[in-house]
């Protein structure tokens, strides 16, 4: 059993920062891959970005490429999305999730296994 707690959302104004974290309680986080993804009232849940288990490959959705970054600490069980340069339509809330299988930064839900209960982030414009 895998269990994912986020922290970070909140408030903020346009052009700001956050950074989210997802810490783990998985015994073996660090042969899977892990991805955030996001839904805004009355959307599906998008995907927003994937990291593999090493931390070695990732994956963006367009909407976010140069702004958001995926990492990973396996020694803290912990994955972390930093978001720059904030926009209102970043506004939703933000789910992490892990992967047990290919260890792979898969962009589908379907390829997930446990999801965390997400975060609120708001952008004011």
């Amino acid at each position: 059993q895998v269990q994912l707690v986020e922290s970070g959302g909140g408030l903020v104004q346009a052009g700001g920062s956050l950074r989210l974290s997802c810490a783990n309680s998985g015994r073996t986080f660090s042969t899977y891959a892990m991805g955030w993804f996001r839904q805004a009232p009355g959307k599906e849940r998008e995907f927003v970005a994937a990291i593999s288990w090493s931390g070695g490959r990732t994956n963006y959705a367009d909407s976010v490429k140069g702004r958001f970054t995926i990492a990973r600490d396996n020694a803290r069980k912990t994955v972390y999305l930093q978001m720059n340069s904030l926009k209102p339509e970043d506004t939703a809330v933000y789910y992490c999730a892990a992967d047990l299988g290919s260890g792979q930064p898969g962009v589908s839900r379907d390829e997930y296994d446990y999801w965390g209960q997400g975060t609120q982030v708001t952008v004011s414009s």
